[in-house]
């Protein structure tokens, strides 16, 4: 896992450290690229380069080794693409659905039906952004989630303008933040492929007992989720508050799927 948005220095600027990171990762998949000789390859980038003042400089090293493009997508691009990666892991359907990918650095929430976006927004927050600014040290508190969820509800605004509850039957959670914590909700015996509010609460009571990120050792919590599980479950409880959610529906498709759709398509 590169996490390239977590090496955003305080000017915005991505740090030579983090931009090794990410080439010595994309130079494993040109040599993978190298021996596959895909006749289509699409490479985007996302919420990171969008925000870094440096970005052109990592774009264009990331391009001469991928022989390819890489091109830097809006947000409101990505959560198109996002809505279509779950539409196509989904059984066909006609229900009204609503969307929220956590990512890194950006939340999209989408709202549709079937395979059509109707309202497709990306906002810059999520579990390594929210795990920098809240729970820098790696301490876990009562009032550092506090903080969380608040910061996350004040970033996304009046949710329920955008996304009305008679836009939507069911929500689903997309990508890894919302798999994650599903994990180990269902390791602690909450219903499988959820996210339900009591669930959330009983993890947040969970890592304030734990005290400290390197102390967590929750079943179904991988370690490099431990660094990002703060500011997930912050982004989490901030949309639950302001989208007055239930529970989250747990699906496998996101960003990478739409992506594939759209080269798929003639």
């Amino acid at each position: 896992t590169v996490r390239l948005g977590a090496g955003l220095d305080a000017d915005k600027n991505l740090t030579t450290a983090a931009v090794e990171s990410g080439l010595a990762c994309l130079r494993r998949f040109a040599d993978i690229l190298q021996e596959a000789q895909p006749t289509r390859i699409c490479a985007i980038a996302t919420q990171t380069l969008r925000e870094a003042k440096n970005a052109a400089l990592f774009q264009q090293q990331a391009e001469r080794i991928l022989g390819c493009p890489v091109r830097i997508i809006s947000g409101r691009e990505e959560a198109r693409l996002i809505y279509q990666g779950v539409a196509s892991r989904l059984p066909p359907s006609a229900e009204k659905r609503l969307v929220i990918d956590i990512g890194g650095r950006s939340t999209e929430i989408i709202s549709g039906q079937g395979f059509v976006a109707h309202v497709a927004e990306s906002f810059p927050l999520g579990s390594v952004s929210l795990s920098q600014q809240f729970f820098a040290q790696g301490q876990l508190s009562a009032a550092a989630f506090d903080a969380a969820a608040a910061g996350a509800a004040a970033i996304v605004g009046n949710l329920a303008v955008l996304y009305p509850k008679s836009d939507w039957r069911i929500a689903y959670g997309s990508a890894g933040t919302t798999s994650a914590v599903a994990s180990v909700l269902e390791a602690a015996g909450f219903p499988a492929e959820r996210i339900q509010r009591a669930g959330l609460a009983w993890l947040r009571e969970q890592l304030i007992a734990a005290g400290h990120s390197e102390q967590l050792d929750l079943p179904g919590l991988k370690d490099d989720r431990k660094a990002v599980i703060g500011g997930g479950l912050g982004t989490l409880l901030g949309l639950f508050q302001a989208l007055d959610l239930e529970e989250l529906h747990i699906v496998s498709g996101a960003l990478r799927h739409g992506l594939l759709q759209s080269l798929l398509k003639p």
